[in-house]
């Protein structure tokens, strides 16, 4: 690939030190993915420049306008604090005709909401656990055909926030305790779905048009009792000393069988046109013990992490992490946006 000049976005707070001389484990975490990703493009001979943004698109027109980038390498996860206005960032970047990595904002858009997400699923026929939704700062009524166990989290939070063992209830009186727990911490709605017991798998995609699947990923959750192992709490995945202490870990989900992992790809990738995703993104699913899949999440620009699920996943593809970074960023230049079919082939 020639050298290009890529800008990468970030949220303000997470702009990378030159160096990682100095910092602790726990400060190096918080900007790990954006060290990663401009340290391995650098590496690669691209030109590379870091952009922090909040709540300011002044400097980001300012950037596409003056330093004139080949690609924005897009890492942000929120705007304004909002984590469903990411999508507006891309499509700001769209009208201004400048390429980037990732999904498209009609893919975000969708994937981002997650009782959508479902809808669709279930227009598509892909099984899904089933649901329902309390908005916050409306009254409710409880229906006698949910089924318990459920599991209550954020109808648009991603990252876990919000959800601890006591998101799985088994009763009325602890399905509103949590209904109302997930309103005033997280000022979200509620979605409510039915429990899916069973192995909790990953499958990494790349691509726009034509799809690839990586080796299906699988999180073991160790030493902890079952009555506890059943979801990936916060603390489950993000603290390091919890997983150490019981053994959680993630890697290649082993002993499914040729049928059952050909049956998660073509899933995936249904999943995934759907969704009319684009780039790269992570599908979580639940296998219960009789072989059935449902789909608990659509996740688009995963973690990228050198070493992390998504990265890791494409490196047992043999696609090492540079090798990765540059397949993004060639989708991302390869992308068919709208503007382009308004541009003079000359």
């Amino acid at each position: 690939m020639k050298k290009l000049r890529v800008l990468v976005l970030m949220h303000e707070s997470l702009v990378p030190p030159e160096t990682l001389t100095g910092y602790t484990p726990q400060q190096i975490e918080e900007w790990e993915t954006e060290y990663d990703v401009m340290t391995f493009l650098r590496e690669a001979g691209h030109e590379v420049r870091a952009l922090g943004l909040y709540d300011n698109l002044a400097e980001l027109r300012n950037e596409i306008t003056t330093w004139k980038p080949d690609i924005a390498f897009n890492l942000l996860q929120e705007f304004q604090g909002i984590v469903t206005y990411d999508q507006h960032i891309v499509a700001f970047l769209e009208l201004m005709r400048q390429p980037y990595t990732g999904c498209n904002p009609r893919g975000m858009m969708l994937s981002r909401d997650k009782v959508l997400t479902k809808q669709l699923m279930a227009w598509h026929r892909i099984p899904t656990p089933q649901f329902a939704l309390f908005r916050r700062g409306r009254p409710y009524r409880l229906s006698p055909k949910l089924r318990y166990p459920l599991f209550v989290k954020s109808a648009t939070e991603d990252a876990s926030l919000g959800i601890s063992q006591a998101s799985i209830v088994e009763d009325v009186a602890r399905l509103r305790e949590r209904i109302d727990f997930i309103h005033e911490s997280t000022k979200t709605d509620a979605l409510v779905e039915e429990y899916i017991e069973g192995r909790e798998l990953y499958v990494g995609l790349c691509g726009n048009d034509r799809l690839r699947t990586f080796p299906v990923w699988e999180m073991d959750f160790g030493t902890l009792p079952k009555i506890m192992s059943g979801i990936a709490t916060r603390r489950v995945k993000w603290n390091h000393k919890y997983q150490q202490k019981h053994g959680i870990q993630t890697g290649q989900a082993m002993d499914l069988g040729t049928a059952a992992e050909e049956n998660l790809s073509r899933l995936s990738k249904r999943i995934y046109r759907a969704l009319h995703m684009t780039g790269y993104a992570r599908m979580d699913f639940r296998m219960r013990a009789d072989g059935s899949v449902f789909l608990l999440e659509a996740n688009c620009n995963p973690n990228l992490s050198d070493g992390e699920d998504f990265a890791a996943a494409a490196a047992a593809a043999g696609i090492g992490y540079g090798r990765l970074l540059e397949r993004l960023v060639r989708l991302g230049l390869d992308y068919q946006a709208e503007w382009r079919s308004t541009e003079d082939p000359a």
